[in-house]
Parts: structure tokens; C-alpha cells; sequence
């Protein structure tokens, strides 16, 4: 597992920018972290890297905000709203978590979708696409530490 400290909100926006340079459209990006931990910013990066020029917001309410760009498509979802395979189930989200779904799939609370699965190993549970794991947490008020895996890349 690799680990980034970012100084600020800059930093954080910034290394998203720096992945969406470095991951194609096939890949499903998860993150997981308290509230107002740097989730929402390090999307708002990726998006901004990928080519996206349209507000970037976290969709908790919509649950999905669909982006595009000259470089494909991508899907972001907020889980944070849901628990349980049922609820996923019936909000639709399945099929973009599964990795069935068309462009670069990135979800916030994505352990609201792993924790379905607690007794399955990270990188055996349903996902067809590669995938990064990427957990932030915050050791102070300005840093933010971002663990991140690759998983079936």
C-alpha cells in the first residue's frame, strides 16, 4: 500500500489530476474516510485531469453524477446514503460497482459496497474492473494521509 501526505486542499486536487493522467477508462476507483476528510476534493482532481469542465459536487443525494470529456466517460457515486446489498441493489448502483458500467467508475464510501462482502478478501470481491482501494484519514487539520492499492490491474 502506497501513502501520500497532502499539505492542503491544493495537494489533494492536485494528485487527483495525477491519477486521471495515470488510469485509463476501465478502472474503479473507491474511497473511503470520515466526512470532510479530502474525498469529494481528490474526485474534483481526477475529474479535472481527466478533461471534465462541468461542476464537480459529490452526489449524495442523487447518488450518481455522470461527467464526460474527450477521454470517456465518468460515472461518480456517493454510497454514503446506503447500507446494505439491498439498498445498492435497489438504488441502481450495482451495475457500476460490479464494473459493468461504460467510462471510469469513482465512488465515495466505497466500503459501504465492500463491507456486503466481509468475508471475502479485498481483491476477490465482485469488481471487473482494476481497481484502487484509496482510504484518507486526517492525522491534523491540514494533512491528509492517502493510502492507496491497485488491485487486478
Amino acid at each position: 500500500m502506497d501513502t501520500i501526505i497532502s499539505s492542503s486542499p491544493e495537494q489533494t486536487f492536485a494528485l487527483g489530476a495525477a491519477w486521471a493522467h495515470e488510469l485509463g477508462p476501465e478502472w474503479l476507483l473507491g474511497f473511503s474516510g470520515d466526512l470532510g476528510v479530502g474525498k469529494t476534493k481528490l474526485i474534483q482532481g481526477f475529474c479535472h485531469g481527466w478533461g471534465v469542465s462541468s461542476r464537480v459536487a459529490s452526489p449524495t443525494y442523487s447518488l450518481v453524477h455522470a461527467y464526460a470529456s474527450d477521454r470517456g466517460r465518468i460515472h461518480h457515486l456517493d454510497l454514503y446514503r446506503l447500507e446494505g446489498e439491498e439498498a445498492l441493489w435497489g438504488a441502481g448502483c450495482v451495475d457500476y460497482l460490479a464494473g459493468d458500467a461504460e467510462g471510469c467508475v469513482l465512488v465515495e464510501w466505497i466500503d459501504r459496497w465492500l463491507g456486503t462482502f466481509p468475508t471475502l478478501p479485498l481483491p476477490t470481491r465482485p469488481i471487473r474492473k482494476p481497481f484502487r482501494w484509496v482510504s484518507l484519514t486526517a492525522p491534523s487539520e491540514t494533512e491528509r494521509k492517502i493510502q492507496f492499492e491497485d488491485f487486478g490491474h
